[in-house]
């Protein structure tokens, strides 16, 4: 062991050292320099092995001289373990082999939020509520969530038995369920937000998101769309290609989606849209937040810099270094970044990280529109297609910035200890929700605020002050029929009734009629580029 962590070292140290030179497809040779300098490296990890205090793991040396090393360069070159590597390599891909439950910490234990229809889980009558008490006779309570999906997860056909607790029965259950394939779906919720505007939400880019999101728009324009709300709040990135695939539905044909820009020609390249989709051709809001990064903002930026659509919500977080992922022995991976994010425009998406410190820790994405505009004023002006004027100096500036609803006191509280969730599982249970259009009856108002009481997850006084605000009221409407509807009906009807007071959405429905005209200007100068292309005087052969 002590021998294979040594030669690891000197291939990672040597690895990193020379990627750059082998993406030029020319294998640079070992100068006298570096070979010394790997020299050095070895010396020190035998000196530190042999000799320090306390005992030290080879591997614990070399990952960690690995990390040093790679944060000379960028906040976004990472040595990937091989269990980070992996997990990585499955987030992006578009199903894997599971129950079909959607599982998260409620009260410190391991709780399903839903089971996805025609799934295993599903097929087993498992529920929201449902505690999964042990894994294979193992006890979840000290597991984390992410382990435990990890336990639940396995090969196609193989079985998993598992243990659920559920409210009512006195006695555990014992479930062997067979794992199936689970699609890993990026577009988490796509949906009529009204009869005319569709609602279409991207978690995340991965192998699958470009055919998920045009099929979900057809399915939309089926429905009668004929404005859409485009959500990528939170959407922190992921594969360059997926992003040039969804954004091919938005901007026009043959125009620029993206460019980058490194140190060598392979690094080179610009990406236009294919014309392979029909035109959306119809008014766009996207949402956006300090959340949104990379490939969201690649997306975000060409609409922008195209004018196909308005951007609102909050300054994206500004993260436009791109990232070639190489797989290095032992099947652990280097994500190096080998180039520079630019939108059409011009714009560099990557904020300044002279300072890591600052670049992780000084940037608030809850940025007012006083604020925005100060900042903008600093920055770079560059020009969308029509002449509308947008910033560089990092992120995606929004062309209305909308600031979240900030959460009161007492429902924050009430969050924080699962008292929402649990409630509307157990109400559900005594009272089935059979409708979509069912609403809370007052009564459930009156037990809900003893709950919170009895249960200690607020006082008496912050209940009898917080419940009888309207806009707190309003609030348990809406999160009630967010975590029935979840359960009984489907994840859109649960995120439908809770979206009805999200504020940004609120102003994106508001906006629709801005990004209307948007759109006319659009085409009133696509239409003069042609006439102007028609006029031309022909050419006499």
């Amino acid at each position: 062991m002590r021998q294979s962590w040594r030669v690891l070292a000197v291939v990672l140290f040597c690895g990193s050292l020379f990627l750059g030179g082998l993406l030029g497809d020319r294998v640079l040779a070992l100068t006298d320099q570096t070979k010394a300098n790997t020299r050095l490296f070895v010396e020190l990890i035998e000196a530190a092995y042999e000799k320090y205090g306390e005992d030290v793991l080879y591997r614990d040396l070399v990952y960690g001289s690995i990390h040093g090393m790679l944060r000379t360069l960028d906040p976004h070159t990472s040595f990937l373990s091989k269990e980070a590597y992996a997990q990585m390599r499955e987030k992006q891909q578009a199903s894997f082999y599971g129950l079909g439950i959607y599982v998260g910490q409620r009260n410190g234990r391991l709780t399903v939020i839903t089971p996805i229809p025609g799934t295993p889980a599903f097929r087993l009558g498992m529920r929201a509520g449902d505690v999964i008490a042990a894994i294979e006779g193992e006890p979840t309570d000290e597991m984390t969530t992410d382990e435990a999906i990890g336990n639940l997860k396995g090969p196609k056909d193989t079985k998993v038995n598992i243990t659920i607790e559920r409210a009512g029965l006195d006695e555990a259950l014992d479930l062997e369920v067979t794992r199936a394939e689970i699609p890993q779906n990026t577009v988490r919720n796509s949906y009529m937000l009204t009869p005319e505007v569709g609602y279409l939400n991207i978690s995340d880019f991965a192998r699958s998101t470009g055919s998920e999101v045009a099929r979900a728009i057809a399915d939309l324009r089926e429905q009668g769309m004929q404005q859409l709300i485009l959500d990528i709040r939170n959407n922190g990135g992921g594969l360059l290609d997926q992003a040039i695939e969804v954004a091919d539905q938005f901007v026009p044909a043959g125009t620029k989606i993206v460019e980058t820009r490194g140190r060598i020609p392979s690094s080179f390249s610009a990406y236009s849209a294919s014309g392979n989709y029909e035109e959306l051709n119809m008014p766009l809001v996207v949402l956006v937040n300090g959340g949104s990064a990379s490939a969201s903002e690649i997306l975000s930026g060409a609409i922008q810099d195209h004018d196909v659509g308005l951007v609102v919500g909050q300054p994206t977080w500004g993260k436009g270094l791109v990232q070639t992922v190489y797989t290095l022995p032992h099947g652990s991976g280097l994500a190096l970044t080998t180039a520079r994010y630019y939108s059409p425009s011009g714009r560099l998406i990557q904020r300044d990280y002279s300072s890591y410190w600052d670049y992780y820790t000084d940037y608030d994405g809850d940025v007012d529109g006083e604020k925005a505009e100060e900042q903008a004023s600093q920055d770079e002006i560059f020009y969308t297609d029509l002449g509308r004027k947008v910033f560089g100096g990092g992120g995606v500036t929004p062309d209305h910035v909308v600031e979240p609803e900030e959460f009161a006191a007492v429902v924050q509280k009430i969050f924080s200890k699962s008292g929402f969730f649990n409630f509307a599982v157990d109400w559900n249970l005594r009272n089935p929700v059979t409708s979509k259009d069912w609403e809370p009856p007052p009564e459930l108002y009156a037990e809900f605020k003893q709950y919170v009481i009895d249960e200690e997850l607020v006082t008496a006084e912050e209940a009898e002050e917080g419940f009888a605000e309207e806009s707190i009221q309003e609030f348990i409407k809406h999160r009630m029929q967010f975590e029935i509807f979840n359960s009984v009906f489907s994840l859109d009807d649960g995120h439908r009734a809770f979206v009805q007071i999200d504020k940004q959405v609120i102003a994106a429905l508001e906006l629709l009629s801005d990004a209307a005209d948007l759109l006319e200007k659009r085409r009133a100068l696509e239409s003069r580029e042609v006439t102007d292309i028609g006029s031309t005087d022909p050419v006499a052969p």
